[in-house]
């Protein structure tokens, strides 16, 4: 897959709403030189109460659509999709295109640290999968994972009520959980945990590390586009972003997770 003309082309990145521009705003910071396309499933969203065949469905039509855009590389900025769907979007496109998940580098840097105990906080369909506890027990049995559900914590963020008093009380509530007792690491199992980063490494006084998948995704994509020679040394054009359903207060939204104006544009895929 390392043909040198592909340097140039886009990476996709995809989620089920505007969650996974964590991913993308981290991919324009750091990779100020990448190209890249964002497609937003607002139809759909949130991945997080639909069923495993559903969701499958969506990221091989999304995915589909990102190729047809000549996409190099596919980041799924998605922890249900990426549960869900990762495995058969290599079997149906791996010579097409690099595919990056949120959830294996997350994994893999639990591994390295070889904790005695982590907590996993996600939306149900992540918890419900078990990806993370059966992954790193896979690899790992030494390793206790304990997993928590906090699906308020989405639309509180998506709703802007992250930085007062509700958000304070909600964050409290979940993390005063006997579950994630005597952890010593957290993983933010959701793109749009990072927003509310800070409030939790302060809930814990910073004496647990706080894990979210933004850093350790763009080390892996750095490593696949150093690996296959795909760096784009051609011109940068400016983002496009893409969602199944356009609402004005989607687009208000997309600053809560991206510095930059986004000028969404509606695209019916199915």
């Amino acid at each position: 897959m390392s043909h040198s003309d592909l340097s140039q082309n886009p990476i996709g990145i995809f989620d089920s709403g505007i969650g996974g521009l964590t991913v993308a705003n981290a991919i324009h910071k750091q990779l100020p030189n990448e190209n890249f396309i964002y497609f937003g499933d607002t139809a759909h969203l949130p991945y997080g109460d639909k069923s495993a065949d559903a969701i499958r469905y969506y990221s091989i039509k999304i995915s589909k659509f990102l190729l047809d855009q000549g996409c190099k590389m596919i980041v799924i900025a998605c922890n249900s999709a990426s549960s869900a769907s990762y495995e058969i979007l290599l079997d149906f496109f791996k010579d097409k295109a690099l595919f990056v998940n949120v959830v294996d580098p997350l994994v893999d840097h639990v591994i390295s640290n070889k904790y005695n105990k982590v907590g996993v906080i996600a939306t149900k369909a992540t918890t419900n999968s078990n990806v993370y506890k059966s992954k790193i027990e896979s690899k790992d049995q030494s390793i206790a994972v304990a997993q928590l559900a906090t699906p308020l914590l989405v639309p509180m963020i998506e709703e802007g009520f992250h930085h007062d008093d509700i958000s304070h009380s909600i964050i409290g509530k979940y993390l005063s959980d006997p579950t994630l007792k005597n952890i010593q690491a957290l993983l933010l199992a959701c793109t749009h945990y990072p927003l509310i980063k800070n409030q939790i490494e302060a809930y814990f006084d910073h004496k647990i590390d706080v894990l979210d998948s933004t850093d350790v995704v763009l080390l892996k994509i750095k490593e696949l586009l150093d690996k296959h020679q795909l760096y784009n040394k051609g011109e940068v054009k400016d983002p496009v972003f893409y969602v199944s359903d356009y609402t004005k207060s989607f687009e208000e939204t997309t600053n809560v997770f991206y510095t930059q104006k986004v000028s969404l544009i509606e695209k019916s895929i199915w």
